[in-house]
């Protein structure tokens, strides 16, 4: 079966899901949420050259949100024949709960505005057989390069419908596609190398080729590794590095519930100067094709662009209904959800890092590239202090062939780095972070 062919699913679903606000409020809910999803996904597993797994799966489901003077029970369910235990069960954690004095509210409906290109019906109707040829591009991609082997990789794609309908007259429903790829690649000398490549899009690649040509160039030239001296360099950090950084600093950091918590330290400084003067950070829940682009966030609060450093300055946080309430202002839209299975909390939705000042770095550097990260998880979001191991690193110079590192290891305070960033041109989409290469001067130990 398509995902074409599972509207009258989606119907039925919405159907489950306003009964199952009924059943709440019968229960002892004051006001209930239900946010619902039914999709479809093909997945292509690869281990060396060879297909490890092709699977085709569906998925539906309702979460439910209760509340009760403040207090927010939730439950969710697959199974349609549970509803009145799904209600049951999240009116009574509800109880359980207590009050909540930051309570205020289920959102109420509000206009929203719906992004191009989150949508493409060649991915509504794709099978497990263009799945399958999409990887065999990928892998003959790796193939032309000689010396490289795959090791592993992958191909998704997936079409589905979500909505959320609440007790207050909200009903919101959108269907979209995305497919991601990825592999892994390993290059043999007189050393061994490794080397990756990706792909998110919203819309149908027929052919994964680039990508799997660009994971073996990787691993090739990162044969014959040389010792760096340890010191301070300018570093460009690759799309991929960035936002492996981004994601354990400054995206917690600009999250009002860690705000609010004093796990931030940004927390206070709006205003303030905290970064280049030309640098911007935007999160734009309505960016065209953007892997996480929505007319409406997890709670069903319309989406739209926040701007969150810009000239340097400090110009907001992040909000989902709840710290909004906390604070008397208003959800930026900015409550995600991980499934129907999961409560809604605050994230980012497109993060777009930018700059008046784009400029070819790696024409005017002398120092070091770095292609990714190894145990970005491990720095510190509220202080900022991070030290990671560097991944497909080269030493490189304006005019120079680019020279592959060995051991690397990179430390230093994100925020500090923010004082004196230079913004790139090569902007890559790496999953809800949209951002070019940068450049950083920081702290290098070579081993």
């Amino acid at each position: 079966m398509k995902i074409s062919d599972t509207s009258d699913s989606l119907d039925d679903l919405l159907n489950f899901g306003h009964k199952l606000i009924s059943l709440a409020l019968q229960a002892g809910a004051e006001q209930a949420e239900v946010y619902g999803m039914v999709g479809r996904s093909v997945d292509i597993d690869l281990r060396k050259d060879a297909v490890d797994l092709a699977s085709e799966s569906f998925h539906h489901g309702l979460g439910l949100r209760a509340a009760i003077a403040g207090g927010v029970g939730f439950s969710s369910t697959s199974d349609m024949s549970l509803l009145q235990y799904v209600a049951n069960s999240a009116v009574l954690s509800a109880r359980a709960r207590g009050r909540d004095e930051s309570w205020r509210s289920l959102p109420v409906p509000g206009k929203v505005l719906h992004p191009e290109g989150i949508f493409d019906s060649r991915l509504q109707e794709i099978g497990p057989e263009e799945c399958l040829d999409m990887a065999e591009s990928m892998l003959s991609g790796c193939r032309a390069v000689r010396g490289a082997e795959p090791v592993s990789g992958s191909v998704a794609c997936a079409c589905g419908s979500h909505f959320v309908i609440n007790s207050l007259g909200m009903q919101l429903v959108e269907t979209s596609t995305l497919m991601h790829a990825s592999i892994e690649t390993i290059a043999k000398g007189l050393d061994v190398a490794t080397g990756s490549d990706f792909l998110f899009s919203r819309s149908y690649q027929p052919s994964l080729e680039g990508v799997g040509r660009a994971a073996a160039e990787q691993a090739c030239s990162s044969l014959g590794a040389v010792k760096a001296e340890s010191g301070t360099y300018d570093v460009l950090l690759n799309p991929l590095a960035v936002a492996e950084l981004l994601d354990y600093t400054l995206l917690p950091a600009v999250s009002a519930d860690n705000v609010q918590k004093g796990r931030s330290s940004l927390r206070g400084r709006l205003g303030e100067c905290v970064s280049a003067e030309s640098f911007l950070i935007v999160d734009d829940g309505l960016l065209s094709g953007g892997v996480d682009s929505s007319a409406f966030d997890g709670e069903g609060v319309p989406s739209q662009r926040t701007v969150l450093i810009e000239d340097g300055i400090l110009k907001g946080y992040l909000y989902d209904s709840y710290t909004a309430g906390k604070e008397g202002t208003k959800s930026t839209g900015n409550a995600v959800r991980a499934g129907y299975s999961g409560l809604p909390s605050v994230g980012v939705r497109n993060l777009i890092v930018g700059s008046r000042e784009s400029r070819d770095l790696r024409a005017e550097t002398n120092g070091i590239v770095v292609g990714s990260l190894i145990g970005a998880h491990t720095a510190n979001p509220i202080s900022g202090d991070f030290s990671v191991e560097a991944k497909n690193a080269f030493l490189i110079a304006p005019g120079e062939v680019a020279r592959p590192i060995g051991s690397l290891m990179l430390a230093g305070n994100f925020f500090e780095l923010l004082k004196d960033i230079k913004v790139g041109r090569d902007v890559r989409v790496v999953g809800a972070i949209v951002t070019p290469t940068v450049k950083v001067r920081m702290k290098v130990v070579g081993s």
